[in-house]
């Protein structure tokens, strides 16, 4: 069976980085947690961090702390259950933390939305990791989250994939740019477009080599790039004129009050199949977690915005 006290001690030293700031949160002398690191990596018979200019985990060390934390969410749960039994006056339920990983456009257009009524009536802060759909799975796969929406239909190993849906994504510029760069009612010329800066949400994102792809053949297609990683920004430096850039349907359809923006190709889409990946066996908290999340998408994804898969 393996030491809590030694796995208290590995997933301090990861989740703040150096052997110095864990001994320091859990009010032990630094040797001691060496000790405790030690012992279990000898327990195990393999190495559980690597040392070095920047301290991380090796994927064994990983799955030991995606093991933490679910130990950490079921105890949790057990306290709360336990609490909830008590007579009136009794002290509130604790609240509940869970890590997610979510891409910008599903945590601003449904998700927090979505799940805000859940988090208040159970109790649950969310800790969330923003990255592109294309990447979340990462942060599952390394434990440090417990869920991810993600664009991984294949489940990981310990995870479950369910489908949410599809979120579809438009090419649109100022009304200006794409004028233009047409050269009938709707044909716009590569060549113009290809001319002009993408506004891209940051290095990860490849939504505009999709639409080029797509509906225009062209791949590893050379442009310029400005690089916004934040959604207002982003939609701001389109109506700006900055260039042209990839939102989803769903925003386009929340712009009544702002500038208006126009479809490079009108009708002409990328459409992203999204799933939620989490754990097999989830505790009590991430249960309810995983509804809410089924339901937002069910709910905030009305079928012209959020077409089923």
């Amino acid at each position: 069976m393996l030491d809590a006290r030694q796995l208290d001690a590995l997933a301090a030293v990861i989740e703040h980085g150096s052997f110095g700031a864990a001994a320091k949160a859990l009010s032990l002398t630094l040797a001691a947690v060496s000790l405790r690191i030690k012992s279990l990596e000898d327990a195990l018979g393999q190495r559980l961090l690597v040392r070095g200019k920047q301290l991380h985990p090796t994927p064994a060390g990983q799955a030991l702390l995606g093991h933490v934390k679910q130990l950490r969410l079921q105890e949790a749960d057990l306290l709360a259950h336990l609490q909830g039994g008590r007579r009136p006056g009794a002290k509130a339920v604790p609240l509940q933390s869970l890590s997610v990983a979510v891409n910008a456009d599903s945590l601003t257009g449904w998700f927090l939305a979505g799940v805000a009524p859940a988090l208040e009536k159970h109790r649950l802060l969310l800790d969330i990791v923003v990255d592109d759909q294309d990447h979340t799975h990462d942060a599952l796969k390394n434990g440090d989250v417990s869920g991810c929406v993600t664009t991984l239909a294949q489940s990981m190993r310990g995870c479950v994939a369910e489908p949410l849906g599809v979120m579809r994504y438009h090419c649109v510029a100022a009304p200006a740019l794409v004028a233009k760069w047409r050269t009938g009612k709707e044909t716009v010329a590569a060549q113009r477009l290809l001319a002009s800066p993408a506004v891209i949400f940051n290095r990860k994102d490849a939504l505009q080599d999709a639409f080029l792809a797509q509906h225009f053949n062209l791949r590893d297609a050379l442009y310029p790039r400005h690089f916004v990683p934040a959604v207002d920004a982003f939609e701001l430096a389109l109506e700006l004129g900055l260039g042209w850039g990839m939102v989803p349907e769903q925003h386009l359809a929340a712009r009544a009050h702002r500038p208006p923006l126009a479809e490079v190709l009108p009708g002409k889409t990328v459409d992203v199949a999204l799933y939620w990946q989490h754990w097999t066996r989830e505790p009590v908290p991430a249960q309810r977690l995983t509804r809410a999340v089924k339901e937002a998408a069910r709910v905030l994804g009305a079928p012209t915005l959020f077409p089923r898969v």
